[in-house]
């Protein structure tokens, strides 16, 4: 399943893959407390933005897993569908996309994180 990676938003970022409400899926981006909570419990972090923007400034501890890249659905594919995640990207609106792609793909406990600056500074 491709995501729609040629729509973008007004911010450069594609826009979601679903065109439904985002909140129905759970995909809406959690406050960045509760995201950090989360992270702080134990959940796997994973960066959805591209290589480049990783290198530059991450949180620690985050796996590098760009949406936009061919192999993405492949390498959610080897992630257990049980354990808890907080995804990242920018701004928020490719963790969106991630999190419905991951929800679609049977994954039981994930939350979009929003956007890496709000998580530095949190």
């Amino acid at each position: 399943m491709a995501l729609g990676a040629s729509a973008c938003g007004s911010d450069g970022e594609p826009a979601p893959a679903s065109s439904s409400d985002s909140s129905a899926s759970g995909a809406a981006p959690v406050s960045s407390s509760d995201a950090l909570g989360r992270i702080a419990d134990g959940a796997t972090v994973i960066d959805v933005r591209t290589p480049e923007e990783f290198a530059a400034g991450h949180l620690d501890g985050a796996t590098n897993l760009d949406v936009q890249a061919d192999d993405f659905a492949d390498r959610l594919g080897e992630l257990p569908r049980e354990d808890p995640y907080v995804v990242y990207c920018a701004t928020g609106r490719r963790a969106t996309g991630a999190v419905e792609q991951m929800e679609e793909l049977g994954f039981t406990d994930v939350v979009n994180g929003g956007g890496y600056a709000d998580l530095a500074d949190g």
